[in-house]
């Protein structure tokens, strides 16, 4: 029988491995869905550039197109407060 610690670093090397060959691995910790493992190259791509603002990908005119903007209804403003 083999010591919990190399069970557990045979499975890691065995997850890091199918990550970097098959895409992202769900890891699950007694049944639920605790993290995601993702090789570093599909890492690098998934942060933002260095010093890129959040507003970016909303600007870029390749960019999503489909993101739905609910109206403003009418009572949208507040008249300003006058103070005296």
């Amino acid at each position: 029988m083999s010591s919990p610690a190399f069970d557990i670093t045979t499975r890691l090397a065995d997850l890091v491995e199918a990550a970097a060959k098959e895409g992202p691995q769900v890891v699950t910790k007694d049944g639920v869905e605790t993290a995601v493992l993702v090789s570093i190259t599909e890492w690098k791509r998934l942060q933002p550039a260095e010093g890129a603002p959040l507003a970016d990908p909303l600007l870029d005119p390749k960019g999503p197109h489909d993101i739905y903007i609910p109206l403003r209804g009418r009572y949208s403003h507040r008249p300003p407060i006058k103070f005296e």
